[in-house]
């Protein structure tokens, strides 16, 4: 393993019920640099980070994983009673953590104004910023983010995602973002992985802010911090997820 690397992950295969839910997969997570993971429903994303974070023991294939290493996990979502009452600071309190850094981490992701609200009255986009300062509060080297912009309409998604960027410039930390289908990533990710059951490709987002779908859907003014990952697969999958090769590129 690299000195360099957070996590390692060599030939990754995950399988189930005599069911391959991730097959062969190679993932390299280093220090400030942005991964994000893309694929549809069951393309067996979840599993990925599960083992990944070592949650789930890998069928065939090596993880190795910085000692020490320290991860902050932002969920898709956060199932809040309604019966039970919680301020955000009092979520972000527990464990126990000094009310300083909270504050100091509350200013970073810009919800000091919010810390006194109710966690089940915050907007979409509230609430996944109260989510990302929770997962930084135990200095992470490594942040795993899932569907970070889940209820989050477009401009509050161009602005989360500015503010995940500036937090990793800041801290130096990796991050591994996870999207359902996410057609649009961003600019600043460094690595974009589309992942159904294998890696069908991984590379570099292309900076396309005058591409006519980009145009379409942000508008000629829209803030250009996103860009489409273009790619060509050697293979199709069919509807029960078989792949066949191509004879010709696409």
């Amino acid at each position: 393993m690299s000195p360099k690397h957070l996590i390692e992950a060599r030939a990754v295969s995950v399988i189930r019920d005599k069911k391959t839910l991730v097959d062969n997969a190679d993932v390299d997570l280093l220090p400030g640099k942005i991964v994000s993971l893309i694929g549809p429903n069951g393309a067996g994303k979840t599993t990925l980070v599960k083992t990944l974070m070592g949650l789930i023991n890998p069928s065939q294939g090596s993880i190795n994983r910085r000692p020490n290493l320290t991860v902050g996990y932002m969920p898709q979502k956060l199932n809040v009673d309604s019966s039970l009452p919680i301020t955000v600071q009092a979520f972000l309190s527990m464990p126990a953590v000094s009310q300083t850094k909270i504050a100091q981490l509350a200013e970073k992701t810009e919800i000091t104004p919010i810390l006194g609200s109710a966690l089940q009255s915050l907007s979409g986009g509230e609430l996944q910023r109260a989510l990302l300062c929770r997962a930084l509060i135990r200095d992470p080297d490594l942040l795993v983010l899932d569907e970070p912009a889940q209820g989050v309409d477009v401009n509050g998604q161009a602005e989360l995602y500015q503010l995940i960027t500036g937090i990793r410039d800041e801290i130096g930390c990796g991050v591994l973002m996870v999207s359902h289908d996410l057609h649009f990533v961003m600019a600043a990710t460094d690595e974009v992985i589309c992942l159904n059951q294998h890696i069908c490709c991984h590379g570099h987002p292309e900076k396309v802010s005058n591409h006519p779908e980009y145009l379409q859907l942000f508008g000629q003014t829209a803030n250009a911090t996103m860009a489409v990952y273009t790619h060509h697969h050697d293979h199709q999958h069919s509807v029960h997820g078989d792949v066949s090769h191509c004879d010709h590129s696409h």
